[in-house]
């Protein structure tokens, strides 16, 4: 874990949603799955986000502006400033023999990363709208379904499913996908366990998702 103030590379519209690239520094890059907290301009706490996609010189995170802090983030211009702190959370294990990736919305934003690090596997992935599915274009190998199909639809017996997305989504993969690794949402003010912002009841547990998760077995969840 590591904070550092970065100079915005650039802002890249996909859809609805924004990808909003940063000079990486000396910042690691981490597990897929793992997050960092980027803390917008003006606002007084910073906002989780997953990494999307990471290179040699840059750290891109896809954000959807639906509140003031995210309206914030994709607002920045170039060579804008951004404290950003992290890798924080656990995120995938990689040690899987066939993956798939399962994403819903925004919450394809870690799988470009994850699907490089996994030599581009298959993944499943659901939209409201085909706007919304334009952030398709950036997860090789996706198939794509969009409201009112769900995407449990595509799911298929005898792989490792990885995925992340909303909780009614997730809570269909679990039931479908015993040994799935999930990815949780939840608000973050700190994003290292000291707020108890992220605490969410899980099958009667209460986790810190920026300790324990985000990303849980299926049968920790």
């Amino acid at each position: 874990m590591r904070r550092e103030t970065l100079p915005v590379a650039g802002v890249d519209r996909i859809g609805p949603y924004s990808l909003v690239r940063v000079r990486r520094g000396g910042l690691e890059s981490g597990i897929p799955g793992q997050f960092f907290m980027l803390s917008p301009p003006s606002r007084l706490l910073p906002r989780p986000m997953s990494l999307c996609l990471a290179t040699r010189k840059e750290l891109g995170f896809l954000i959807d502006p639906i509140g003031p802090g995210t309206r914030a983030l994709v607002e920045v211009a170039r060579n804008d400033r951004l404290p950003v702190l992290g890798p924080l959370g656990n995120g995938y294990r990689m040690d899987v023999e066939r993956p798939l990736l399962v994403g819903g919305g925004i919450g394809v934003a870690p799988f470009p990363y994850l699907s490089e690090r996994l030599a581009k596997p298959p993944a499943v992935l659901g939209f409201r709208t085909e706007e919304h599915a334009e952030a398709a274009a950036l997860v090789p190998n996706a198939e794509i379904v969009v409201e009112p199909r769900l995407v449990t639809e595509l799911l298929r017996p005898g792989h490792d499913v990885l995925a992340c997305g909303p909780e009614p989504m997730l809570e269909a993969v679990r039931r479908l996908a015993p040994n799935a690794q999930l990815a949780w949402e939840a608000p973050m003010a700190c994003g290292y366990g000291a707020c108890y912002g992220c605490a969410v009841e899980i099958n009667g547990e209460l986790k810190r998702l920026c300790i324990e998760g985000p990303v849980l077995t299926a049968e920790a969840a």
